[in-house]
């Protein structure tokens, strides 16, 4: 017998993946002849406590085999989890889950399957489907030469931009993050049409408020636009200015800390009216809390220089949420969302509110969320975070795509591949994993080329990351295989983030070696020019927007899959290898759109992709 059950295959379940409330959803078992008149049980619970199960009806034998079956009706929005139970002669067997969706025998307690269910009216923005993500950390992007007003003189201004960021302790062993190349909004603004010829219809800035560091992630003051970046005026005109181009702005959220140097806590004194850390009658004194007042308070991760914000506190979610509050204020001066910064330790109810508040100012509003793992049965503080079912996130970061992608491309392993990217599949509402960024680097973690070329950098401290520049051998051979894993990043269900700089060449280990400036005039023009030519392929295969993935079959480590949607069909066929590879592919009706397609063999040389295309 070949297979008893597999959550993948709609001979087994059906339909595929996520469903929404009242879908009837269909279950199948196969099970050997041994199992005949057993009771047959699938058994569903949540993280929650619920906990329920039906039993399976005998439907057909076959050869040597015997079918069970049963459709269930979702009836709740929530993430399931479910196994089967099969009880005969006082003996119980279980079918568990393999990584690759398929069950396998057990008595005992082991993996389980998922089957996600969300709301009836969970829509996400069509604007983030089928484009192209640009993230901009806007202290390194582009310095416009307009002369700054109201810089704090404690900051160190560099004018060799393409520097290295600083990287070591001062004298008092302490890393300031003071040093700033000057990039700015109206850097940004001088660039667009640069970011139009990428494709590129979002961007996602990194924080912009007033703030005492040139990562801006410890917020002084959520209400202004940091001096070194510009003001109020040269935000909104930005945001004109990207729309006329069909680009759309969205915010870094940094919500769940703010800064100690900021007016809410004022530590260093910096600001006239007292913080919290200066007076408990200030109003902002319950927005954080204290263990013994006023040094020693919680704190992200302990950095003191990040004081925790006190999310249950009805002021501060008033602050962010009520009609004059922080997001509506962006929203109107021309944001079109915001990306929540570390959003797994926000309550849930935080972010239906923030939600709800981005969502009054139009349906068409964005909201992602910081999530490493797979976002749809993430807990974290012993909550359930609930991001997929509709009322909280559209989508997410997607880490553990990238995962996927520069493992593949380094190991050429591809069933882990495959399973890796089916699982989200599986588990993410197809309307929410249209809009999640598929990244391969961030301000956050070692950019792409060091990552596939380079050493790896664990255990390694910042004097080390710094020296170990990739070698021009290196270089190369990396800069190859940054081209195959951005192919995958553009093909893959979700919508390409590129990391500013990547397409340019930028190497370097994490913060701040990640953090370099632009190279403006000393691009990699190979690397740039594939960038561009894949937004153009991008914009020319529909498909790629929303439709389904599925991976064809191939006897080598070559990779082959479909996307489809209703009007298309898209074949990818990535060989990832240093040398040439050719595969029969015995198809009818498709056209080469890119690569060499003749007499139904594909001819693919080293590190290089062909794309197929039909219309249905």
């Amino acid at each position: 017998m070949s297979c008893i059950y597999n959550s993948r295959d709609l001979k087994f379940k059906k339909p595929f993946g996520a469903v929404e409330v009242q879908t009837k959803t269909q279950f199948k078992v196969n099970l050997p002849s041994e199992f005949a008149f057993s009771k047959v049980y699938i058994c569903f619970y949540d993280f929650n406590g619920y906990s329920r199960e039906f039993e399976l009806a005998y439907e057909n034998t076959q050869k040597d085999s015997i079918c069970y079956g049963c459709s269930v009706v979702p009836e709740k929005a929530r993430v399931l989890f479910y196994y089967f139970r099969i009880e005969k002669d006082s003996k119980t067997t279980y079918i568990r889950r393999n990584s690759d969706g398929s069950g396998y025998f057990s008595e005992n307690d082991g993996p389980n399957f998922q089957l996600t269910v969300f709301q009836k009216d969970f829509k996400t923005p069509d604007f983030a489907k089928g484009g192209i993500y640009y993230q901009i950390f806007p202290d390194r992007f582009c310095f416009s030469k307009e002369e700054k007003k109201n810089v704090p003189s404690d900051r160190l201004l560099r004018s060799d931009w393409g520097g290295t960021p600083l990287f070591l302790p001062n004298e008092n062993g302490e890393i300031l993050n003071n040093d700033y190349f000057c990039g700015d909004l109206k850097g940004i603004e001088q660039k667009l049409p640069y970011l139009e010829s990428l494709g590129v219809n979002i961007i996602y800035l990194n924080p912009i408020f007033e703030a005492h560091s040139n990562h801006r992630y410890n917020t002084a003051d959520y209400m202004k636009i940091d001096p070194l970046l510009g003001d109020e005026e040269s935000f909104s005109h930005l945001c004109s200015a990207a729309k006329k181009r069909n680009i759309s702005i969205i915010l870094d959220g940094v919500f769940n800390h703010t800064g100690a140097d900021s007016i809410y806590f004022n530590k260093s004194n910096r600001y006239a009216s007292p913080g919290a850390y200066n007076s408990k009658d200030s109003r902002y004194f319950s927005w954080y809390n204290f263990i013994e007042y006023p040094d020693k308070y919680n704190s992200w991760w302990g950095f003191l220089d990040l004081p925790a914000i006190n999310k249950n506190n009805s002021d501060f979610v008033d602050f962010l949420c009520g009609d004059d509050g922080v997001i509506k204020k962006w929203l109107k001066l021309g944001a079109r969302g915001f990306r929540l910064d570390v959003v797994d330790e926000l309550p849930g109810e935080m972010v239906e509110k923030i939600r709800k508040t981005i969502k009054s100012e139009g349906e068409d509003k964005l909201l992602i969320g910081e999530v490493w793992e797979d976002a749809s049965n993430k807990v974290a503080y012993d909550e359930d975070k609930k991001y997929f079912l509709g009322n909280r996130l559209d989508g997410v970061m997607n880490y553990p795509f990238r995962n996927a992608i520069i493992s593949y491309i380094k190991t050429k392993n591809k069933k882990v591949f495959e399973d890796s990217v089916i699982t989200v599949v599986e588990n993410y509402p197809p309307q929410a994993l249209n809009v999640c960024m598929n990244l391969l680097s961030t301000h956050d973690i070692t950019r792409a080329i060091t990552a596939l070329a380079g050493p790896c950098e664990d255990n390694h401290d910042r004097k080390w990351q710094f020296e170990n520049v990739l070698s021009i051998e290196q270089y190369k051979i990396g800069s190859n295989m940054l081209k195959c894993a951005m192919v995958l990043q553009y093909f893959l269900p979700g919508s390409p983030c590129i990391y500013y700089g990547d397409e340019a060449g930028l190497q370097g280990y994490k913060d701040p070696f990640n953090r370099k400036c632009y190279p403006w005039g000393c691009e990699d023009k190979n690397i740039l020019e594939f960038a561009k030519f894949l937004g153009e392929l991008r914009k020319k295969l529909p498909a790629l927007a929303e439709g389904s993935i599925e991976f064809l079959e191939s006897s080598t480590d070559v990779l082959i899959f479909k996307r489809e949607d209703l009007r298309e069909s898209t074949i990818l066929i990535l060989n990832p290898n240093d040398y040439e590879k050719a595969i029969d592919l015995h198809l009818k009706g498709y056209s080469c759109v890119c690569g060499q397609y003749v007499k139904n063999q594909i001819l693919l040389p080293p590190f290089s992709f062909s794309v197929l295309n039909k219309y249905i």
